[in-house]
């Protein structure tokens, strides 16, 4: 019998504990909910059209782990991802007031031209000739190309890739500098991440070159594979908007303005990429006292 009494007690105490400590995780998320809201009072507001829908309609990658991925539960999941859902906080108070749309690389101008979507935020690379059809927030991200390799392969760096296979994908600065900058390689381009990834696993290309952050964590998780010690196109990100649209801009750029100030891109990065990788790549976002620009010009014919 008394078993049964310390067992209900530590039940009661237990059901106590979880309220109590549910009660403070919800006074904590109302509270950073006010706090957004009266940080954003001051800031542009949200273009009346997404607004009386009542929620965005942004195009996300789905096939680019860490930033843009379809997760165990069938959901979208990634850092592109989550700043969609930080935007619709923003917004509309809620993360889950926005309909994501997945998009490869070569069809993240049409999403946006056509207005089949409000923004793309997909790991979408700022340079001049894109800036002529569609416009792009601030930077906020920092990428660099990499090239991923075969342990012992033909191919160990930049100087080996003469007569060599290269696989990357369609719409990405990487195919425009192999063209410009590499004459004698060949290239596999395909319409996205995966399909250039399963090229060079079966042997059709010799080495892939994509973004370091997305490279690394394919070597991290397979031990055949090893990034070159080679650095090139440092290339930040923006989030793609249609062109012309001012009030949407300046209510976009405003917010990842906010999100830099109060350092929300950290622990975004945290909770979507291995632990190991934090530190290194903390180096890439925006944080209070970290910035950076577009590099200005067309940097695919740079090959030095």
């Amino acid at each position: 019998m008394r078993r049964v009494k310390i067992g209900i007690v530590a039940t009661v105490a237990a059901g106590t504990l979880l309220a109590v400590w549910g009660g403070v995780a919800s006074a904590r998320e109302a509270d950073s909910t006010a706090s957004l809201a009266a940080a954003q009072a001051k800031l542009p507001p949200l273009p009346a059209d997404i607004r009386s829908r009542g929620r965005f309609n942004i195009a996300v990658k789905c096939d680019t782990p860490p930033f843009g991925y379809i997760g165990a539960r069938s959901q979208n999941a990634g850092f592109d991802v989550e700043i969609a859902r930080l935007f619709a906080k923003f917004a509309f108070g809620k993360p889950n007031r926005v309909t994501m749309s997945c998009v490869t690389t070569p069809a993240r101008e049409p999403a946006l031209t056509t207005g089949r979507v409000d923004l793309v935020i997909a790991t979408f690379t700022y340079n001049t000739d894109r800036e002529t059809r569609i416009d792009f927030s601030r930077a906020y991200y920092k990428a660099t190309g990499r090239l991923l390799v075969k342990n012992g392969g033909s191919v160990q760096g930049l100087n080996d890739l003469a007569g060599k296979t290269i696989a990357t994908t369609s719409g990405s600065v990487y195919d425009r500098w192999v063209k410009n900058c590499y004459k004698d390689t060949k290239l596999v381009i395909t319409d996205g991440f995966t399909n250039a990834l399963l090229a060079f696993r079966d042997g059709r290309a010799d080495a892939l070159m994509f973004d370091d952050t997305i490279l690394l964590g394919i070597a991290v998780t397979d031990p055949t594979t090893k990034l070159t010690d080679d650095l090139f196109l440092q290339q930040p990100y923006g989030i793609g908007i249609q062109q012309g649209n001012v009030a949407l801009k300046r209510w976009v750029d405003s917010r990842l303005n906010l999100m830099k100030k109060r350092d929300l891109f950290f622990p975004i990065l945290k909770n979507t990429v291995p632990p190991k990788q934090v530190a290194p790549f903390s180096k890439n976002i925006l944080r209070p006292k970290q910035t950076f620009a577009y590099n200005q010009g067309d940097i695919t014919t740079v090959c030095s």
